[in-house]
């Protein structure tokens, strides 16, 4: 059986795209990060370390879109992006995990 196929990415400026992927290296970044998460401080250290290049890569994407006239984030649309690339469980990584039931 194959498996279910994704909806289509919507239809995003190269700017909005760069938006997206950078935000979400971002969110993955944190994730690892995350001291309420089980890790070592190594794997922690390593993802603090490129958190500052991946962070001025977001800061290049913002600062593009606004150079370029794009004013606004459409959020409903960068929503359903970040919907297709997997985002609310990578965003989900970087929450408070539920307390454990003892």
């Amino acid at each position: 059986m194959l498996p279910e196929e994704l909806p289509p990415l919507p239809a995003l400026t190269h700017a909005e795209g760069e938006l997206v992927d950078h935000y979400l290296s971002v969110v993955d970044l944190l994730g690892r990060i995350n001291p309420a998460r089980d890790g070592d401080t190594y794997r922690g250290l390593r993802a603090a370390q490129a958190l500052v290049r991946k962070a001025e890569e977001l800061r290049d994407a913002l600062e593009l879109m606004h150079d370029r006239g794009e004013r606004e984030v459409h959020g409903g649309t960068l929503a359903r992006a970040l919907r297709v690339l997997d985002g609310e469980r990578r965003v989900a990584r970087v929450a408070l995990p539920p307390d454990a039931v003892g």
